[in-house]
């Protein structure tokens, strides 16, 4: 059995599909990984909801900022913009099923024997693992319970910037959620910056990535995470990125988890699919 991460998908079916054809993929052997955001910007986020969906216990997927904007546009809590391509799935016949699906997925996955943890966009440096782990469940139980609603209405905020313990519900929910879904950087006293998205040797002064941030609670393993095309692929400081640009007419990239010394990356060539 292989355990393969990939990066995000984002709509982008045939990339994917040729990209298992290329590592041989076998559903009833191997296990992927997704860092999340399946769907938007691509072309056909239907089909590979359908196909994650239908892989059952052979998949693992995080929510990405791209699934929960889908969610929140089906829960009337946003609008769709300009360059969303989610109408296909909206549309389904078997859409509501999709999106229940979809909303039972996790915020985080951490498999301590392979020594792996699993999110989009990172885990906040004044967390431990645990610690992590515990407030992705408090989303996740907003996400699946009566007030989801409500959640998806509170969504969507860049504050508070600043984590505390004694945050009240709805912004203490937001900015779990921002975390996991949409951080880039920080600055020196751990506030998140929501708005700088390049890669790090073009961002602004006083930023820094969040896993380059000092800790006082070492992550046990390696994260592995998405959501930061900019960022490519990268290998360091108890992470690794495989973001690597699908969409935008870069790379959609596999790797195999099972023994990281060997970095064993399997990539396939996209065509763009978008352009702003």
């Amino acid at each position: 059995m292989t355990t393969y991460a990939i990066g995000d998908v984002q709509g982008c079916y045939q990339a994917l599909d040729q990209l298992l054809d290329k590592i041989a993929f076998s559903p009833g052997y191997d296990r992927l990984w997704f860092t999340g955001d399946l769907v938007n910007r691509g072309p056909r986020s239907l089909e590979v909801l359908r196909f994650v969906k239908s892989l059952g216990d052979t998949a693992i997927t995080v929510l990405g900022n791209h699934d929960l904007h889908l969610l929140a546009i089906a829960a009337g809590h946003a609008p769709v913009k300009k360059f969303d391509t989610i109408d296909d799935v909206l549309a389904a016949p078997d859409s509501d099923e999709l999106l229940h699906w979809l909303q039972q997925r996790p915020l985080m996955h951490h498999e301590a024997a392979l020594g792996y943890t699993l999110v989009h966009a990172g885990i906040y440096p004044q967390w431990s693992v645990s610690k992590a782990l515990a407030l992705a469940a408090e989303v996740e139980s907003a996400l699946r319970g009566d007030a989801a609603s409500e959640f998806f209405a509170h969504m969507y905020s860049n504050e508070p910037a600043l984590w505390r313990d004694t945050l009240d519900h709805h912004a203490r929910l937001c900015f779990i959620t921002n975390v996991f879904t949409r951080m880039r950087y920080c600055l020196a006293d751990g506030s998140l910056d929501m708005y700088e998205k390049g890669a790090p040797d073009k961002a602004r002064g006083g930023l820094l990535p969040w896993f380059k941030m000092s800790r006082s609670n070492p992550w046990p393993g390696t994260i592995v995470f998405g959501h930061w095309s900019t960022l490519d692929i990268y290998h360091g400081d108890g992470v690794i990125s495989l973001d690597s640009g699908c969409h935008w007419g870069g790379k959609l990239t596999a790797l195999v988890l099972d023994d990281l010394k060997l970095m064993q990356l399997h990539q396939l060539a996209c065509e763009p699919q978008q352009i702003e």
